[in-house]
């Protein structure tokens, strides 16, 4: 008797399943071709192509050999831990701390979305998530005029920017320091509307733009041996 995985279905199904989200993107983090992870899971190209991009429902067998191939856990591709505070990940034996250059920084930030503003409201110190966008030299989130990231305009702000690879223990982090300033003129509005790759993440209603012209931007990488770490460099 063979151990065959079952086929897709004789109709296209159109409904992309969190799970197979999760297998891509782990897919494209680790730079593997997708039949890199099959020939690993022991499956074939397009029953993991059926998995990336349909409602699969596979067994816990392809699962657990679909996690191996991907350096991870099952937990973790079937959204187990995302309601848990990243860093529970065990630490690595011989991790190495690594201090990012200006271009990587920027390259960096221009690859991810959300972050986190540091600014003082009322005389008290508050952190808050924002979905940002990188414009040339600037680096912009939408908000409402009386929420509480808008108190960044006028006042010199921090902005972090991070990314945590659970399965290999590694990650990075960036840090923009700099003034801010409310965006009022239509065109400048309308080129970071442009740049937007995604809306506010708390719904509509915010559309007053905060720009931060940075003059200090650092970051550091933890990178572990023998793990694979996706390219920073740009042409």
């Amino acid at each position: 008797m063979t151990n065959e995985q079952p086929g897709p279905p004789s109709e296209p199904v159109r409904t992309r399943s969190d799970l197979g989200r999760r297998a891509a993107l782990r897919r494209q983090q680790l730079g593997l071709t997708r039949e890199e992870v099959a020939a690993r899971a022991a499956a074939s190209p397009g029953y993991l192509r059926y998995v990336e991009e349909s409602a699969a429902e596979p067994g816990i067998g392809f699962l657990l050999r679909l996690a191996g191939a991907l350096d991870t856990t099952v937990a973790e591709l079937a959204g187990g831990t995302a309601e848990l505070p990243a860093g529970f990940g065990t630490a690595a034996d011989h991790p190495e701390v690594l201090v990012l250059s200006s271009n990587e920084c920027r390259h960096l930030l221009s690859t991810h979305g959300v972050g986190r503003v540091a600014v003082t409201v009322d005389g008290t110190p508050a952190i808050f998530p924002v979905n940002y966008t990188v414009a040339d030299e600037v680096i912009a989130y939408r908000t409402a005029p009386d929420a509480g990231p808008a108190a960044a305009a006028g006042k010199e702000v921090a902005l972090e920017a991070d990314h945590i690879d659970e399965a290999f223990s590694q990650g990075w982090s960036v840090l923009v320091v700099g003034p801010a300033h409310a965006v009022t003129n239509v065109a400048e509005c309308r080129r970071l509307d442009e740049h937007a790759h995604t809306g506010p993440w708390i719904g509509d209603g915010r559309h007053f733009w905060i720009a931060i012209h940075p003059i200090r931007i650092t970051g550091r990488r933890i990178r572990v041996t023998g793990a694979r770490t996706p390219s920073t460099t740009t042409s």
